[in-house]
């Protein structure tokens, strides 16, 4: 079985506009899904909001900056993720189509392996 990471990006002004009902509706989406899809969850968390974030850069001459915020100003930015296992890319993708994310979407990659 190979392992999938599924990155969930959405609108963050949207979801600070929702209020506390739509978090607790979110939550228990969530709680939901991992219920549906345990035997192939191996991980997932929540991130605090973009602007929490701090980004590190390395230039050509190997000189390091390191910023706060995210290294990207985006719409959407990526607010969790779940690490799967799965048979492959199609099984992988439908359990990703099943994660709520109601302000953008998710994205699926495999996991390399190294070494």
């Amino acid at each position: 079985m190979a392992q999938y990471l599924i990155l969930i990006y959405e609108d963050e002004a949207a979801w600070a506009a929702g209020g506390p009902q739509l978090a607790e509706q979110m939550l228990k989406e969530h709680r939901a899904f991992g219920e549906r899809n345990g035997t192939v969850l191996r991980g997932g968390q929540a991130l605090h909001p973009a602007a929490t974030a701090t980004s590190i850069r390395t230039d050509a001459a190997g000189a390091v900056s390191v910023t706060d915020g995210a290294f990207a100003e985006t719409k959407e930015a990526l607010g969790g993720f779940y690490l799967i296992e799965a048979a492959d890319l199609d099984q992988a993708i439908a359990v990703a189509r099943q994660v709520p994310a109601p302000f953008g979407g998710v994205e699926v990659r495999p996991v390399r392996e190294l070494g």
